[in-house]
């Protein structure tokens, strides 16, 4: 079984005014080996940054919304909880293309959400891979990901892979 399309890795690249940032090797090679220049960039399920994917994992998405909303209406739930999970998941998302570069542009309202300014910590987890403003990282409760953004920002944050 092949893993070259999963996305492992991290680095912090810069973000132009506009939201263009050249994505890291980790993120581009994954794409061309999925043979896919697309990605949806969306609000991450629970954490201040944003989650970005492959068009396709969107059914593995659907999936696990479905999933919950099942749990949730066998413990007497209500649906409520299923329709901003379904928002999040899918309102909260917008599709971006990859040029020739390898540069992407953020859709502005993910980088508003994301609160990502002029610089974003790429974080690989899989299936798809997290943006996060650095300096929000550095102050996460996840001490891995603390880890992560301190090792990028402490002179390796412009080391690309």
């Amino acid at each position: 079984m092949s893993f070259e399309h999963l996305f492992s890795g991290s680095a912090v690249g810069r973000v132009a005014a506009d939201g263009t940032v050249s994505l890291p090797p980790f993120i581009v090679r994954a794409l061309q080996a999925a043979g896919e220049p697309r990605l949806i960039v969306g609000a991450h399920e629970q954490d201040p940054c944003l989650k970005a994917y492959r068009p396709a994992h969107r059914a593995a998405l659907l999936a696990e919304v479905e999933r919950r909303r099942l749990r949730d209406e066998a413990s007497g739930g209500t649906v409520t909880d299923h329709h901003q999970r379904a928002r999040r998941a899918f309102g909260f998302a917008e599709e971006a293309r990859l040029d020739d570069q390898g540069r992407l542009r953020l859709p502005a309202m993910m980088r508003r959400k994301g609160g990502i300014g002029g610089r974003a910590l790429f974080v690989g987890t899989g299936e798809s891979f997290e943006i996060w403003d650095p300096e929000a990282a550095q102050s996460a409760g996840d001490e891995t990901l603390r880890e992560i953004a301190a090792y990028r920002l402490g002179g390796e944050s412009e080391e690309r892979g």
